[in-house]
């Protein structure tokens, strides 16, 4: 029989995918303090093209609850003005000629309510993809003992690895979920 070696290191790989995207989405999501990553999301109509804020202008954060968007061409200032009003992001930019102030308001409590089914829901789009990844583990394991290419007790022992390592992780996207769910809060 020959011994094929079941490469665990590369589920671990595809379910931290997973919650490295659930990082993205929610460092997306506006708490009561300003972040660049706020903008992500925004795509702005210039030239002809929709490119992303980060592309016509440089995004900084130069206070706790302020914003600005430096935008490079002054034709583009009134198509990023409409593009952040746009983006439903609750802000309302503020023109200072080439320069964009975007003052972050306080959430309220049923926008906190919103942003946490919101976080609630990235959080369990990301648990799907781990149970997705361990399935796809699973399959290859009874393929592999179906073929002859490894053993019941191979099979068994692996299918424990892959079984903790889901469930290792998927405590851990509870534990980003909670976090956010206290910086939400947090007032």
């Amino acid at each position: 029989m020959a011994q094929v070696n079941f490469e665990i290191g590369d589920l671990e790989r595809r379910m931290r995918a997973a919650i490295d995207a659930l990082k993205r989405e929610l460092s997306g999501l506006r708490t009561g303090r300003a972040s660049a990553n706020l903008l992500d999301p925004v795509m702005v109509n210039v030239y002809g093209q929709k490119l992303p804020l980060n592309q016509v202008g440089s995004i900084s954060v130069p206070e706790p609850r302020m914003i600005t968007v430096q935008v490079w061409d002054k034709a583009a200032v009134p198509a990023v003005d409409k593009a952040i009003r746009e983006a439903n992001l609750g802000l309302n930019p503020i023109i200072d000629g080439n320069l964009l102030r975007l003052p972050v308001p306080p959430l309220t409590q049923e926008r906190r309510q919103e942003l946490i089914k919101l976080a609630h829901k990235y959080a369990e789009q990301c648990r799907v993809a781990i149970r997705n990844v361990r399935r796809d583990g699973m399959e290859v394991l009874k393929k592999l003992e179906k073929d002859s290419k490894i053993s019941q007790d191979e099979h068994r022992s692996n299918s424990a690895k892959v079984q903790d390592l889901t469930d290792k992780l998927i405590k851990e996207v509870d534990q980003i979920l909670a976090n956010k769910e206290v910086e939400i809060n947090k007032i």
